[in-house]
């Protein structure tokens, strides 16, 4: 499945030191990153769902005049469609193509299902996106052995599991483990060799470095920084004037390869959410109402598969003008219930402007304390009337979703368009 590359300074496809620097007594052990990616998420997945696809242009896209590309197969990019790109553009690029509106429940399902695999290994799992995510591997390779060997193992287990290709890159530092992945691209394992970031880094564009714009690549070529090694060996009081000492520092830091900054994983994070862009700006409660209940619903199924429970439910609301506004609400006790937090998000939408046109919203759960549901104790008043009988539904609306997808069963009042 897919290919292996070892990159660095022993040189393309050779293997590192049989006793590399770092495991010398007293030193301290090297981290091992892995950066994965699962390849065309969006678009693998419409693939995966209807066999006949495969192997044709497929296109994720928004199919409103002011629509853009979320994803591009493999096929549909060797036409120049990328993501991002209007729509009408991408048309004009691959008129053959097969152009889909976007399935957010179902990729967010896969997505879960692939995570889940990724927290096998270890808890410090943090994601990007819903195809991508860091993992910090470092105290793992005890159990499961080296980062190699267990980017090997997750690539395997979810392509098994799923169907789907990962694309990997391994190394000691959370960029170089990004950018790894993204050479491997697509189906691929790139592996950064302990103590060989910055010669792996040294040939590649300097515009591949994190915070590298256009307007910061342009400032680097007028000093005749060209790549990453350039950068790593320019004169730091020549950097700074011209990009600043906070930025000059940090960027030149990562030309050497030393990025300290952690793998955190999600876990820690404030809330848990679930939030869409529609097609076409929507007006007036009725319109909203649909979508409010299937963000919540989402939100619910993911904090009972975390095992959290929340206080704080926040509404999030962008106008066609792009204006946000938020409105949140602190609930009496902890929950992890659909039906509740959709009830608590409604509360607050009759607080935002429904006069006006609306692109986005959003539900999200936050307050968790210690992460934990809440618990009767011994001389606790009852729960209140209804919440076991909720409990059983929740329970077997996962187990439902669990075997055929987030969306296999919905309230009827998420159906859109009634």
């Amino acid at each position: 499945m897919g290919m292996t590359r070892t990159v660095g300074p022993f040189g393309a496809g050779a293997a590192a030191p049989v006793v590399p620097l770092w495991y010398r007594r007293g030193v301290e052990p090297a981290r091992a990153i892995l950066h994965l990616d699962l390849d065309a998420f969006y678009a693998s997945v419409e693939q995966l769902d209807d066999p006949s696809l495969r192997g044709r242009p497929v296109i994720v896209a928004g199919p409103s005049s002011r629509g853009v590309v979320c994803a591009a197969s493999y096929e549909a990019r060797r036409f120049g469609v990328r993501s991002a790109m209007p729509t009408a553009r991408a048309r004009q690029l691959c008129p053959a193509g097969v152009y889909l509106p976007p399935r957010f429940d179902r990729y967010g399902a896969l997505s879960d299902q692939v995570f889940g695999v990724y927290r096998r290994v270890t808890p410090l799992v943090e994601p990007l996106s819903l195809d991508e995510a860091f993992l910090d591997v470092t105290a793992s390779r005890a159990l499961f052995g080296g980062g190699v060997e267990i980017a090997r193992r997750l690539r395997r287990e979810v392509k098994e599991e799923t169907g789907l290709t990962v694309s990997a890159g391994v190394a000691e530092v959370k960029f170089a483990a990004k950018i790894a992945s993204d050479l491997g691209k697509p189906d691929g394992l790139t592996v950064v060799p302990p103590g060989g970031t910055a010669a792996f880094l040294a040939p590649l564009p300097v515009g591949r470095l994190w915070g590298v714009g256009r307007v910061t690549e342009a400032a680097l070529s007028r000093l005749r920084v060209a790549t990453i090694g350039d950068l790593a060996r320019a004169d730091p009081a020549r950097l700074a004037a011209a990009l600043g000492d906070s930025a000059a520092a940090w960027l030149a830091a990562l030309a050497r390869g030393e990025d300290p900054r952690p793998v955190v994983p999600d876990e820690e994070s404030k809330s848990v959410g679930a939030e869409e862009t529609f097609e076409e700006d929507l007006a007036g409660a009725e319109a909203l109402l649909p979508w409010l209940r299937g963000q919540a619903e989402r939100v619910a199924r993911r904090l009972r598969a975390a095992g959290l429970a929340g206080r704080v439910v926040t509404l999030k609301v962008k106008y066609a003008d792009f204006t946000l506004v938020t409105r949140r609400v602190t609930l009496d006790a902890p929950q992890d219930d659909g039906l509740a937090i959709y009830e608590a998000a409604v509360a607050q939408l009759a607080r935002a402007d429904l006069s006006r046109p609306v692109r986005l919203t959003g539900v999200s759960v936050s307050g968790f304390g210690a992460g934990e549901r809440e618990q009767l104790g011994l001389f606790a008043a009852p729960p209140p009337p209804g919440r076991e009988k909720r409990e059983r539904l929740n329970a077997a609306l996962d187990a439902l979703a669990e075997k055929f997808g987030e969306d296999a069963v919905v309230p009827a009042s998420a159906r859109r368009g009634r």
